[in-house]
């Protein structure tokens, strides 16, 4: 119910109190201590899913100046309007009340029988009692699939119980839309997204209009860290809004031709933009035009492994790791999904010691990277494969560029200090509080070497298990009620309609559960995993706020007259050393095939010189020196290596005045020469 518009004060007269009197027993049931007490609504619908918790959230900033919270850097509030609109089922909110936003689809009554995407993913027969309000018999629970597990009133709940920052992920996937056969609604990736968002905003009205009015409601949707941290500060919980879908901008591939253009791709980014977007993915769960991604497992790998298929006409194709990091093992476990192929087509069959996508970051992928940065916007890595992920972190390194999010665990543990070593943030998948708290262990260091907190994400709404309960029975329960993290609120078990749960026995069986999960965290992992989560949220926004500040550095060697030991000659094609200067990552200087080679650059006066970046072909040097001249005649080492691989190398140094800079090869990577699309030259 809509509260009543605020108006100035008048003389009281006999009929104006009576009036008041009258809409006080008849309209909205104002909140006892609604005039001190700011975080209850004036006017919340009834009836409605309680929250409770008592006492007054935490605002302002801690002796440090940083303001304190947790951060759900991966949730999905409005899936349920994504893959065609009947995948997930019930609302985040509806103006019709409770009864209408937590109802299951129409095609689960009466018993669940057409639950078909759960038991295609999970196994089982996916039957469920599909009443929701105001029984709630089989869901929200946690290992239920399909169905609303983001009411409104259950962030609200999260919020209270100390959650600061959320990352809206605006999901789909047009193929599994398609092959779906329940949908009300197009399958297309960008309409499902524009929706989601404007939902978004939809919500944040929806909860204003409890609170009287504009911009005072506690969801506050941001799209700068400046504003995310005045709304921290004031205690409300600043929402972002990410992108996580598919084919973004139309940008898959068909049999490895690309669908889309750079045309597309900044059309789509600006379009994004404008609707408030300032985190994303580039490619999630099939390859597409822009990168290679990390594998799914299980039964539930396979059924991706089908979508890839019939959305791109190949199946994922793997190679042997060249280093510590690996995609996941894809799942081969049999899934209902394989009904879906052409007959005769089988999904095939992988070798265990091959567990890397051969596709890595297109050239289209660096385009939108690139595109991605002069935008100063973050992007998510988790769902990259591992040759995907190296070649952007080469990219963020050479610019020193910190906007990198892993968000959600999938990112291969082996790339966490790049991550951090940029200004960047992870947060792990909300794991059961053992897992959770063995993980956390393991990056402890790491995040007490770069002084940095850490994040969750739920995955709420994103189709993927939950934390299980421990059991009454366990050794040390979460006890209701209990205090927050923060201690300033005290948080008894959940209540929605007939519905009570606790933790214990139900785990975490929606968004409202967070504070129970953290609690339990705190029990078994300690206070100092907890600590290190209520510093998330000014981790969170140092990473963006990094982000925003970023200026792209001056390449001092673009366009710069360059020489070299020789130029690979050729018929069609030109060579030449101005090649590696001239801007364009599609040309390139390339030398005999011999390993005492150089490519000398006259900057054309003296700077400062302290980074280099290298941007090698295939053909690439193994051990080489950049060396550094006033005159051109003598000669210093600045920086060194024994052990390149190739890609895209970053040099750093202390920052030396230098006209001349020459690349020196000692012995190349390959039988070929040495061959560099491009240097660059930055003065820091």
């Amino acid at each position: 119910m809509a509260g009543r518009p605020y108006r100035r004060h008048r003389q009281i007269t006999v009929v104006s109190l009576l009036l008041l009197v009258l809409s006080m027993t008849f309209g909205p049931t104002p909140s006892s201590a609604a005039g001190s007490e700011w975080w209850v609504p004036t006017a919340r619908p009834a009836p409605d899913s309680q929250i409770n918790v008592t006492g007054a959230p935490f605002t302002g900033t801690d002796s440090a100046g940083d303001v304190r919270g947790f951060v759900d850097a991966h949730n999905h509030l409005f899936s349920n309007e994504a893959f065609g609109g009947r995948l997930i089922c019930g609302k985040v909110f509806s103006e019709a009340g409770v009864a209408d936003a937590l109802k299951d689809c129409p095609e689960h009554y009466p018993d669940g029988t057409l639950a078909i995407f759960d038991y295609i993913t999970h196994g089982g027969d996916g039957r469920h009692d599909p009443v929701g309000w105001p029984t709630f018999k089989d869901w929200p629970a946690y290992d239920s699939m399909t169905h609303q597990a983001n009411y409104y009133a259950w962030v609200e709940r999260a919020w209270r119980g100390g959650q600061r920052v959320l990352v809206n992920d605006l999901v789909t996937n047009g193929m599994i839309c398609s092959v779906y056969p329940f949908k009300d609604r197009s399958c297309d990736e960008m309409t499902s997204i524009r929706l989601q968002a404007k939902l978004t905003y939809a919500l944040q009205a929806y909860i204003d209009k409890q609170y009287g009015g504009t911009g005072k409601g506690w969801f506050r949707i941001v799209t700068d860290s400046a504003q995310a941290r005045q709304v921290i500060e004031q205690g409300k919980l600043a929402v972002i809004l990410g992108v996580e879908t598919s084919e973004p901008f139309g940008c898959k591939q068909i049999l490895d031709i690309a669908q889309c253009s750079k045309a597309d791709i900044d059309a789509g980014l600006d379009e994004l933009y404008a609707l408030g977007v300032r985190s994303m993915f580039l490619c999630h769960k099939f390859d597409n035009a822009l990168c290679g991604v990390r594998f799914d497992e299980h039964g539930l790998g396979t059924a991706i492994n089908v979508g890839q298929f019939l959305s791109t006409g190949t199946f994922w194709r793997t190679e042997k790791c060249t280093g510590p990091q690996k995609d996941n093992p894809i799942g081969q476990a049999a899934s209902e999904a394989e009904k879906d192929l052409p007959a005769g087509t089988e999904v095939p069959s992988y070798d265990e010691n091959a567990q890397c996508n051969v596709r890595g970051l297109t050239d289209l992928g660096e385009y939108a990277v690139r595109g991605m940065m002069k935008r100063k916007m973050m992007l998510e890595i988790d769902h990259m494969s591992v040759k995907a992920t190296g070649r952007v972190l080469d990219i963020f390194e050479s610019a020193s560029y910190p906007g990198v999010l892993s968000s959600h665990s999938w990112m291969d543990l082996n790339w966490t200090e790049r991550v951090y070593g940029l200004g960047g943030f992870v947060a792990q998948y909300m794991h059961g509080s053992e897992e959770f708290s063995a993980e956390a262990e393991r990056t402890d260091a790491l995040r007490e070497k770069y002084d940095v907190g850490y994040g969750y994400g739920t995955d709420f709404n994103g189709i993927g298990d939950h934390p299980a309960p421990r059991g009454a029975d366990t050794s040390n329960p979460v006890t209701y009620p209990f205090r927050s993290a923060d201690g300033g609120s005290l948080v008894d078990r959940q209540t929605t309609g007939a519905r009570t749960w606790d933790y214990n026995t139900d785990g975490a069986a929606h968004a409202g559960m967070i504070p129970d999960w953290i609690e339990d965290v705190r029990r078994v992992g300690g206070q100092d995993v907890v600590g290190d989560l209520l510093r998330g949220a000014e981790s969170y926004l140092g990473t963006w706020g990094g982000t925003e500040r970023h200026q792209a550095g001056v390449n001092l060697a673009k366009g710069a007259a360059a020489t070299a030991s020789s130029e690979e000659w050729n018929p069609v094609t030109s060579y030449t050393a101005g090649r590696a200067v001239d801007g364009d990552p599609a040309t390139r200087w390339a030398a005999d095939w011999s390993d005492d080679q150089w490519l000398r650059i006259d900057l054309g006066a003296t700077n400062l010189v302290g980074r280099v970046t290298l941007d090698w072909e295939r053909a690439y040097g193994k051990s080489y020196r950049i060396e550094l001249s006033a005159d051109g005649q003598n000669w210093r080492t600045a920086w060194s290596t024994t052990t390149g691989d190739g890609g895209l190398d970053t040099a750093r140094f202390t920052g030396t005045p230098a006209r001349y800079l020459r690349v020196l090869g000692v012995e190349r990577g390959t039988e070929w020469g040495y061959s560099l699309h491009e240097v660059g030259v930055y003065s820091g």
